[in-house]
């Protein structure tokens, strides 16, 4: 039961608010098109940014390869351009590898546009893992 609780404080508690962009749809779309125009991209709102909290072993496996201990989850997709999602679904991504301009969240593969404000929680591997 304290595993169903991690994972409902997770996504339901308050955290600390975090600004994300007040942007359009396609103003997002035209920004992350020129800045990554070859990049697959996921415009997201009523985000969460998480901190990890991670055993060493495992905070070193993210810097051997170029990331950081941070993920994203979005209770709601906007658009994603793979469509590997529908509008209205819910995403978690993989671990950050850079942020830019307070909005966008690039993982290795992807790039997400945290659209309206968002919240900040802190929350281990194992509790985000069990979101799928």
């Amino acid at each position: 039961m304290d595993e169903l609780k991690e994972v409902a404080d997770l996504l339901y508690s308050a955290g600390i608010p975090m600004p994300g962009s007040e942007i359009n749809q396609e103003e997002a779309v035209r920004i992350v098109r020129e800045r990554f125009p070859y990049s697959e991209y996921c415009l997201v709102r009523d985000w969460i940014w998480i901190d990890l909290h991670l055993t060493p072993a495992q905070h070193a496996e993210l810097v051997r390869t170029q990331r950081q201990p941070v993920l994203a989850y979005a209770h709601t997709v906007i658009y994603d351009s793979s469509r590997r999602w529908d509008v209205g679904d819910f995403v978690r991504t993989s671990p950050l590898h850079a942020f830019h301009e307070g909005f966008i969240f690039q993982t290795l593969n992807s790039i997400y546009i945290l659209l309206g404000d968002g919240v900040r929680k802190r929350a281990t591997l194992e509790t985000v893992g069990r979101l799928f």
